[in-house]
């Protein structure tokens, strides 16, 4: 019982600090910016990354998102947690970059997918099991690619993030029924997937 009040205070604790650098860096304090930038940036890339397919682009958001979030300072309310707040300014610049490309198609970079199928632990596989093991990330990472924006937005930050599904409805400006509906239909769309390819 004691552990689980330590970890959730630990969690309080953390989202306190968020606030606290938040509201230090509205006050006028830029340098609370670094400290935010180093204790969300991998996993605000890691998002951004699933989200767009592509390293380089990926990296600019995670840039422009910080950028983002530097300029809206003064506007900022500690009303939700501070994960909503930064991750909705990701999901929309996503959405924006989504849009553009639409209208701006390119050729995707043969290495795309590669980013998101890195498994450090692959070379203590077998052979075979190391192929198997792409080839369903392939196919999964291909799915997740093929999803509607909104079902992919909420599956990543839900089962990728660990936001709870009142977090992600907040993020993303929905209804907690609206994200558990995205989630179940992404996961149906990526069982299907594997099906199709034998998994």
């Amino acid at each position: 019982m004691a552990g689980t009040d330590t970890g959730a205070n630990s969690m309080e604790s953390a989202q306190d600090t968020d606030v606290s650098l938040m509201l230090r860096l509205a006050d006028g304090e830029d340098l609370a910016l670094n400290e935010i930038i180093s204790r969300w940036r991998d996993r605000v890339a890691s998002f951004l990354l699933r989200m767009v397919g592509d390293h380089a682009t990926a990296m600019d958001l995670t840039q422009e998102t910080f950028v983002r979030l530097y300029t809206s300072r003064r506007s900022y309310k500690p009303s939700a947690a501070f994960s909503t707040y930064l991750f909705h300014i990701a999901a929309n610049l996503a959405r924006t970059q989504a849009r553009w490309r639409k209208r701006h198609p390119t050729v995707p970079m043969e290495d795309e997918s590669g980013e998101l199928r890195h498994d450090p632990s692959g070379n203590e596989l077998r052979p075979d099991e190391s192929a198997s093991l792409h080839e369903k990330a392939e196919v999964v990472s291909r799915a997740i690619a093929a999803l509607p924006e909104d079902q992919r937005e909420a599956l990543i930050l839900f089962t990728v993030e660990g936001m709870s599904q009142g977090e992600v409805a907040k993020a993303l400006r929905c209804s907690p029924k609206a994200v558990e509906v995205r989630v179940y239909r992404a996961r149906q769309a990526l069982r299907e997937a594997l099906q199709q390819a034998g998994f």
